[in-house]
């Protein structure tokens, strides 16, 4: 079991390693064989304009900022994905809501193999923290060479060093699409004004001004916008999703905490009054 589980770690570690540049190879071949499809073109070349309605060549004339563009969004929904898969993982099995507050009855009513045991039905980090604070709390319960004090910051830093075992998991990656969320409107921007530089550049050596070709190149120009703005706001909305959802397990987390210390130092200090 440790073996395997160290196997899943590495996997994970090596997971930005392994697919952002099989993404951009992917990518580059989507821009080459999909999007330039000589079917996409008048005439079978695609050096001529694309064919009228026809988006994915459309998309091509956009330039080589394109795949790197393509190769953005795909990193968005890929990791976006994998953070879903992870962070609903460590909410556990059951409803997170109902799990803290069956587990701060249980604790109130000091039935600690109770909670424990559902820590092992839930599963995920949340259970995980929690099930370590429970069994340090059984521990100190259990050991009269330690002052109260001192039992009580000792569960109090048990409960700590879980929590940040299990947070840099659940936070992975997510740099990545916050990373994303910011270059992906510059790299559109890039695309277009490189563009418009073609397009005009295009219009000044025809000499007689062609209003189509000036159009269709402005209209190519500005799929590089479309696409880096569009990226951009996926990105951003994935980043704030689960930052929104990794601050409420961590509210949950220090929520189980503080009742499972302010409970073995209430059972003290009523055995110490009795």
């Amino acid at each position: 079991m440790k073996t395997q589980s160290n196997l899943i770690d590495n996997l994970k570690s090596g997971f930005a390693a392994i697919v952002i540049p099989a993404i951009l190879v992917a990518s580059y071949l989507i821009f080459q064989y999909v999007l330039g499809n000589p079917d996409n073109f008048q005439g079978g070349d695609p050096n001529n304009h694309p064919l009228p309605g026809n988006w994915l060549g459309i998309v091509y004339k956009g330039g080589l900022i394109v795949p790197m563009l393509l190769g953005l969004l795909i990193m968005t929904l890929t990791f976006s994905l994998e953070r879903f898969i992870t962070i609903s993982s460590a909410k556990g099995k059951g409803s997170l809501k109902n799990f803290i507050r069956t587990v701060k009855t249980l604790v109130n009513r000091g039935e600690l193999s109770n909670a424990i045991a559902l820590c092992d039905q839930q599963k995920g980090s949340v259970a995980n923290v929690v099930k370590a604070g429970l069994l340090k709390y059984r521990e100190m319960s259990r050991n009269h060479s330690l002052e109260e004090d001192k039992k009580i910051l000792a569960i109090q830093k048990d409960i700590e060093e879980t929590t940040q075992l299990e947070m840099p998991m659940l936070e992975k990656n997510l740099v990545i699409i916050a990373t994303i969320a910011s270059i992906a409107t510059l790299m559109g921007l890039l695309g277009t004004v490189l563009g418009m530089i073609k397009a005009f550049a295009a219009l000044a050596t025809a000499g007689a001004p062609d209003a189509v070709a000036l159009a269709n190149g402005i209209s190519e120009a500005l799929i590089n916008t479309a696409l880096g703005i569009g990226t951009s706001a996926i990105a951003i909305i994935m980043y704030n999703y689960f930052t929104s959802t990794i601050d409420k397990l961590t509210h949950g987390i220090d929520e189980a905490g503080y009742t499972i210390v302010q409970n073995f130092a209430a059972q003290k200090n009523e055995t110490v009054a009795a």
